[in-house]
């Protein structure tokens, strides 16, 4: 298999609730993956921002920066902001040793809002706001390609991109030959969805690929108490393969097997790491990957 393995640095510093975690150095965080087997790391809110500084820290530790998230605005038609804003980020990544680009769209998310009920209050985009959405998409991944990179559209709960229907839809709006998916197993099941079907249907458009599991005790207390995102990250919604109780790695390293997947697999299963140790987590995750996949 063609494939390299990496860890999200919101396991150690959550970007979306910067106080999970943050008594935790970058160094640590990038020191641990590589001790946990890693080849690669995606870009963190705690990295250095100064190329230079990074490309040291991951140099000295045998690490590349595989994706580095990024977040378009085309649901709020801001659109030139987010391309000049995109030719920016896609040039520091590149030379970080990335080759895709992940991109959320942030325009009317709840994700990050403490205080908003993710499933009674996640926005519903209009025609005109998905159009919008698809066409930026299908520029953003013409920049990239002239680049030699893809834009790979990360579909997260709360930003109007959750549910099966919605990321067909958004799908069937792009190019296949421009946009790709970067399948996350967690979203797709915390949004109501099943892995195993999404990975299947999709396995010749992905181009990265997020690894998480959910528990299913504390989901559920998110649907029925109305709690927001970050209350369930909070709480151990998430958690790393091997741990979790919801998503069907079988089917999922299963299609990944018997596919022409050639890229990253990331451990991105963010909690808070005064309760669920980082280094053990990441550990078990390579662990159960490597029994999985043989490597």
């Amino acid at each position: 298999m063609k494939v390299e393995f990496g860890c999200a640095p919101i396991n150690w510093t959550n970007d979306d609730l910067p106080s999970l975690g943050g008594e935790l150095t970058y160094q640590q965080c990038l020191s641990e993956m590589a001790l946990a087997g890693y080849k690669g790391s995606e870009g963190g809110c705690k990295y250095p921002k100064d190329f230079d500084t990074l490309k040291k820290a991951i140099d000295l530790r045998d690490l590349v920066i595989c994706n580095m998230w990024f977040s378009s605005n085309f649901t709020t038609f801001k659109n030139e902001e987010t391309y000049a804003e995109f030719d920016k980020h896609m040039d520091f990544t590149y030379a970080l040793g990335a080759r895709v680009v992940g991109v959320g769209e942030c325009g009317v998310t709840v994700h990050g809002q403490e205080e908003t009920d993710l499933f009674g209050k996640a926005p519903v985009l209009t025609e005109e706001q998905m159009n919008n959405l698809a066409e930026g998409l299908n520029e953003l991944g013409r920049r990239a390609k002239a680049k030699g990179m893809k834009v790979c559209f990360h579909y997260h709960v709360g930003t109007g991109i959750q549910s099966m229907e919605e990321i067909d839809k958004i799908m069937s709006l792009t190019d296949p030959e421009l946009v790709y998916m970067l399948f996350d197993a967690g979203h797709v099941t915390v949004g109501g969805g099943d892995a195993v079907a999404l990975i299947t249907k999709y396995i010749d458009r992905v181009g990265h690929i997020h690894v998480k599991d959910v528990r299913s005790e504390i989901l559920e207390q998110v649907k029925s108490g109305g709690q927001s995102f970050l209350w369930g990250v909070k709480n151990g919604m998430f958690t790393v393969p091997g741990d979790g109780d919801c998503v069907d790695w079988d089917g999922v390293f299963g299609v990944i097997r018997n596919s022409n997947y050639e890229g990253w697999i990331v451990v991105e299963a963010e909690q808070d790491p005064a309760i669920a140790d980082p280094l053990e987590y990441a550990q078990i995750a390579r662990a159960f990957m490597r029994k999985q996949l043989g490597c």
